[in-house]
């Protein structure tokens, strides 16, 4: 508002409006037209008749907020409103990333080039060597002052995350997902089976209320692939064991060998009624071994894998060394996303505000199955 206050104030008497309303957070003309600033709510221009929206810095704005403002302004905008947005990338999925992607898809459904993109935006990008003060000794400098995927971000417009991620953001802008080879039920398959493979399952599992997720990941050795994945918040806690046991009978009719399947489930909080659901089951009906807890002195035996602050922390440790040295290889389109907002918090890492992380959650304990066998396996460790 200072900068168009600073223009309005500044035109010539003859172009200049008549002003009858000068406030901080808006400006009223006598012709009938008025300037509002506000803050980006999800509900912000909602019933409003827009003829010009400007949006700053729209990378920025919290990702389900930014997805929620878009759904409620894109009805103004197709009664002819016009719009300007501009922004510094931050990550590559993002609603800036999505609209960005659409407006430099200039190609028609025949291959023809069209001056628009596909959602009716023009695209413009501002390269620092535009700068006519700027060289490449003043770009050496500045990467040496805040890093190259800053400096990639914030001077050469490439979409890498902004945040304290735990896998560094020029891994991340790299890793590709693939389409499921098939679905069953809500269970993503991203691999065909084979009857050679060793598979690594885990159950981060929830209430099943609506609010927190409950996923599955399964993994495969060698070449520690990403198989398959469920996610889901309103299966309740006897479901998500069902789901877990059709899944270990799925991969049990391929390798015939119990002993080619480890699976196990996060045992904090509600993951106990988890352990209780898989005895009413009966673990007999469940293929494959149950990783649990290694046996320490004076500490009482639970089945399945307690997630604490130090455990935590060394699967994240792993984790982020096996995705940045090319040891694990990650299909899903939806676990990439999650690592990519899986940030610092603390001491720990965990899921950005309004975001969710248990997809990665699933996966760490997977990567504490495998570095398990990894004392007793030869092959795995030196593959790994």
């Amino acid at each position: 508002m200072t900068k168009l206050r600073f223009a309005y104030e500044t035109c010539p008497d003859f172009l200049r409006a008549g002003c009858i309303a000068y406030n901080k957070g808006s400006i009223e003309f006598d012709n009938g037209s008025r300037i509002l600033a506000q803050a980006t709510t999800d509900n912000t221009g909602r019933g409003m008749s827009l003829s010009l929206v400007y949006l700053d810095e729209f990378a920025y704005v919290q990702p389900r907020i930014a997805q929620e403002f878009w759904t409620s302004l894109s009805p103004t905008l197709a009664t002819g409103g016009k719009c300007i947005i501009t922004s510094t990338p931050n990550q590559d999925n993002d609603q800036f990333a999505q609209i960005w992607k659409s407006a430099i898809d200039t190609s028609d459904d025949f291959g023809n080039e069209q001056k628009l993109g596909k959602n009716g935006f023009k695209s413009f990008t501002c390269h620092w060597s535009e700068h006519p003060e700027r060289d490449e000794k003043w770009a050496d400098e500045e990467r040496a002052k805040i890093g190259e995927d800053r400096f990639r971000r914030e001077h050469e417009c490439e979409f890498i995350t902004a945040d304290e991620t735990l896998i560094t953001p020029l891994k991340l802008v790299i890793l590709e997902s693939i389409r499921p080879v098939r679905t069953e039920g809500q269970v993503r398959w991203y691999k065909e089976l084979n009857k050679n493979s060793t598979y690594i399952i885990g159950l981060d599992p929830s209430m099943g209320t609506g609010s927190d997720y409950s996923a599955i990941q399964v993994f495969c050795l060698p070449g520690f692939q990403q198989v398959a994945e469920w996610k889901h918040n309103k299966t309740d806690v006897r479901n998500q064991m069902l789901i877990l046991q059709s899944i270990l009978e799925t991969i049990y009719n391929i390798t015939k060998d119990e002993e080619a399947i480890y699976y196990t489930i996060e045992n904090n909080g509600i993951g106990r009624t988890s352990i209780q659901a898989l005895d009413e089951l009966g673990t007999s009906n469940f293929y494959g071994s149950l990783m649990n807890e290694p046996k320490t002195k004076g500490q009482t035996f639970h089945r399945g894998l307690t997630t604490t602050l130090k455990t935590k922390l060394e699967g994240c440790a792993k984790l982020k060394y096996f995705i940045e040295n090319g040891k694990i290889k990650i299909n899903s389109r939806n676990l990439i996303q999650e690592l990519k907002t899986f940030v610092a918090r603390g001491r720990a890492f965990e899921a950005k505000d309004g975001e969710h992380d248990d997809l990665v959650m699933a996966a760490l304990l997977c990567v504490r199955i495998v570095h398990q066998l990894t004392k007793h396996d030869e092959d795995t460790f030196n593959e790994l």
